[in-house]
């Protein structure tokens, strides 16, 4: 069967998009229910059917043994705690201005330091990030009570700091915040 040229282009034109779309699952995020294909179409032999004296040429795919699965590997300490903590703290939206400049995950530093377990802690001291000097004299430490101010209002909190944020002026989402960065 011929096809006109623009008939030909646009099979191949949806042709590819099914293709595209089907490699990276259709840009759907939900599990979907598998499709019938040729080869489901074909009724399985119910044992009734079939005859026992004479054994299957080929064994149905439910017969044929699976391949072993690769070892798991065993996860570190660190590993452990941050999945550990990532399953306790969920990020709310809030925390998305905050991700801009921090990291959540332990040692890693970007234009902010690291927020990966500072609850409790002294303000200026996470390793490896170079703060600045008020923030370093500051002698705050990181609990319910200074974050709430501190995130109110940075540079009034430690005038000099290198933040260059003007603060969550909401309440409600900046306890969100907090209650994320205290499961960190």
């Amino acid at each position: 069967m011929m096809f006109a040229p623009t008939t030909a282009a646009r099979f191949t034109s949806a042709f590819a998009l099914a293709l595209a779309l089907a490699a990276c699952g259709g840009g759907n995020d939900q599990a979907e229910e598998p499709t019938a294909s040729v080869t489901d179409a074909t009724p399985l032999a119910t044992p009734e059917a079939t005859d026992t004296a004479t054994p299957a040429a080929t064994p149905t795919p439910e017969a044929t043994p699976s391949e072993s699965p690769s070892p798991t590997p065993t996860p570190t300490a660190k590993a452990t705690a941050t999945t550990a903590a990532a399953a306790t703290a969920v990020e709310p939206a809030a925390f998305a201005q905050c991700k801009a400049c921090h990291s959540v995950e332990p040692g890693k530093n970007g234009i902010g330091p690291s927020l990966a377990g500072i609850w409790g802690e002294k303000a200026g001291a996470v390793p490896g990030f170079e703060f600045s000097q008020p923030m370093k004299d500051s002698g705050l430490v990181w609990n319910q009570a200074t974050l709430d101010k501190y995130l109110t209002d940075p540079r009034g909190v430690v005038p000099g700091t290198k933040m260059a944020f003007g603060g969550v002026k909401d309440a409600t989402k900046r306890q969100a915040i907090i209650d994320y960065i205290k499961g960190l």
